[in-house]
């Protein structure tokens, strides 16, 4: 039999209970800030074991004057601050309360209450004791329990005489004693609340950032299919630090690069990464998805429809999720700005004579032209038309218009009408040089035209052409081919000396506001992904949104899009004769998405039955 040896400070709990204590008994006091500090360097001190734990222990205690009521107190402080990993899974304590024991240099008097509800009974609860006098202050503690003196824990742990293997949980050089005097056989050094002590950087045969981790090293029940700090994130350089916070917090491990994702960086990292984080611009190789990685998601921070090789991912079972309203907003504004800002003619102020000038002329009445009705085009339909501006649109799709805007059926009678056109279409290959000269040609000579979508969808030497012998007004350009071949970047160099063109490098989206909303945004969407197997707003899996978990396990099933696979995996659950729940399948052209929850009772060997059905691309369990 295993039996489990659990430490309570910093360990069961998130917080030292005495520490918390001092909170209590302080509050007013003036000197609670260095009593506080007095008690957490004598804590550290004892646990590294630096310091007699009895002197650590006579040294808080007379830094305190408490009474039976502040306990009562300390008690429902406690229950609040559990640890989060040991919260999760309190089925376990239940089902194993009898392997289970709590052994403390604190005290039981805070230590029963609080363990009680997870099914540990205090005869499980070895800890020390407080002595009262007969108006219920706190006099001292029992001088007769081991665990009042050093090398208690595993005095009293050799009392219990446990017949079996013993795994110690803790934080601090007392636990570890329990296996340098023989009695116990691991320990398991806890990092959930508190940084890897010094005194044991070498003593723990398992370094266990949460009870998650330790119920899957040790092949136990558990309420995580996959501890949460086994999962690597990797997020590129630039990205918002509120979403690796937001992913820390979830439990992940997170790496930020210092700059762009490159092919070096992630052939370093390729083994170990689980989920990454690009910027909507970055390039993914198709050979990164090969070769049996351990890669499951990627989150792009903004409007990822460019993104190439999504089909590749999906065929790998990468599933990708991108933030396409995030930005909307911030876009729609800028290029607002930039309207006005041609219309007035302002370059003019720098370069003409005062006299030479033209003026400029407003938005009202003027004929904007939205090519493509997105998130981004329809954000800027509703400005424009708020600022008097008359509001046309096309797109391959009728779409249901906002306000008083007006769809167009084709495209050549959009850019005759428009005074004003805006381009915010995705980078499907069939939008490229969609704005040629052809198009060009269609515009009015006082039309402006802006690209805040797609580099290559304009025909820049086209442009140039136009611009230079005033068949065009003036541009605003917030976006370029990402690899502009010499012809582009001659154009390119053209535009730029042109006074009439207005080229920035991809600020449209780029606010506080829009990355704060992406930051929160697409790490939620991951999370979800990977908590509950939600493939909601994925670009290349099939979306399905799914219902909230309940006394089951699901099943993922991730395969090519063959038929009968769906036939198979049920054959294969009642070969074992488990019990289905519920199922869902979904399937695009690459892929089918298929989720079973299943009973919890069910042979290991299912699921290795499951994935071995041919044409099986990835497998997980959640629970």
């Amino acid at each position: 039999m295993i039996y489990i040896v659990i430490d309570f400070d910093s360990t069961f709990m998130q917080v030292e209970a005495m520490e918390e204590l001092g909170e209590i008994v302080l509050k007013d006091q003036k000197e609670k800030a260095s009593i506080l500090d007095q008690i957490k360097e004598i804590t550290n001190r004892g646990m590294e074991g630096t310091l007699s734990f009895h002197e650590s222990l006579v040294q808080r205690m007379n830094l305190l004057t408490f009474h039976r009521d502040d306990i009562d107190r300390l008690v429902k402080r406690l229950r609040k601050k559990i640890s989060i990993s040991f919260s999760r899974n309190k089925d376990f304590f239940q089902e194993h309360r009898q392997q289970i024991y709590i052994i403390s240099s604190g005290f039981k008097d805070f230590i029963v209450p609080v363990v009680a509800p997870f099914g540990i009974d205090a005869d499980h609860v070895l800890a020390n004791t407080f002595t009262y006098d007969e108006q219920g202050w706190v006099t001292g503690f029992d001088l007769e329990n081991p665990l009042a003196f050093s090398k208690g824990k595993p005095k009293v742990l050799q009392q219990l005489q446990l017949d079996g293997e013993i795994l110690v949980i803790g934080d601090g050089y007392t636990d570890y004693e329990m296996v340098e005097a023989g009695i116990a056989h691991k320990f398991f050094a806890f990092t959930e609340n508190v940084l890897l002590r010094d005194s044991l950087s070498d003593k723990s045969h398992h370094l266990t950032p949460s009870f998650d981790e330790f119920l899957f090293v040790n092949r136990m029940p558990r309420a995580l299919s996959y501890p949460k700090s086994r999962i690597s994130v990797l997020l590129e350089g630039g990205l918002p630090l509120e979403a690796s916070e937001h992913l820390r917090t979830e439990g992940y491990q997170v790496e930020q690069l210092a700059g762009p994702l490159t092919k070096a960086a992630w052939e370093a990292r390729k083994d170990d990464v689980s989920l990454l984080g690009i910027h909507p611009g970055t390039y993914l190789d198709p050979q990164w998805f090969n070769g049996g990685t351990r890669l499951m998601a990627i989150g792009v921070f903004g409007a990822g429809t460019g993104i190439p090789n999504l089909a590749q991912a999906a065929k790998n079972g990468i599933a990708l999720f991108d933030a396409p309203y995030t930005h909307a907003r911030s876009l729609a504004e800028m290029a607002l700005g930039q309207i006005i800002w041609l219309l007035r003619r302002s370059w003019e102020w720098n370069i003409v004579a005062p006299a030479a000038r033209i003026p400029g002329v407003e938005l009202r009445g003027k004929t904007l032209g939205i090519i493509g009705y997105g998130n981004s085009g329809q954000q800027l339909s509703i400005l424009a038309e708020a600022l008097g501006m008359r509001v046309r649109y096309f797109d391959l799709m009728e779409k249901p218009a906002l306000g008083n805007a007006t769809f167009i059926a084709n495209l050549p009678q959009l850019l005759r009408e428009s005074d004003v056109i805006s381009l915010h279409v995705d980078q499907r290959p069939e939008n490229k040089h969609l704005i040629n000269a052809a198009a060009i040609r269609r515009m009015q000579a006082h039309a402006l035209f802006l690209n805040f979508a797609n580099g290559d969808a304009v025909d820049l030497h086209a442009m140039a052409q136009a611009l230079q012998t005033g068949k065009l007004a003036g541009a605003a350009l917030d976006v370029l081919p990402a690899t502009p071949h010499p012809k582009e970047q001659q154009a390119i160099e053209l535009l730029r000396a042109l006074p009439q063109v207005l080229i920035t490098p991809q600020l449209g989206g780029n606010t506080l506001e829009a990355r704060q909303r992406a930051a929160s945004f697409v790490p939620n969407q991951i999370i979800d992904y990977i908590n509950s197997g939600s493939t909601q707003g994925s670009l290349n899996f099939p979306q399905l949104q799914l219902p909230v978990l309940h006394n089951a396990h699901r099943l993922i099933h991730i395969h090519e899009n063959r038929a009968g696979i769906l036939a198979q995996i049920n054959q294969v659950l009642a070969h074992h004769k488990i019990n289905i729940l519920g199922q869902y399948l979904k399937t695009n052209s690459q892929i089918g998405y298929s989720i079973t929850d299943i009973d919890k009772k069910y042979s290991k060997k299912v699921l290795k039955d499951l994935k071995g059905i041919q044409h099986t691309i990835k497998f997980r369990v959640l629970y």
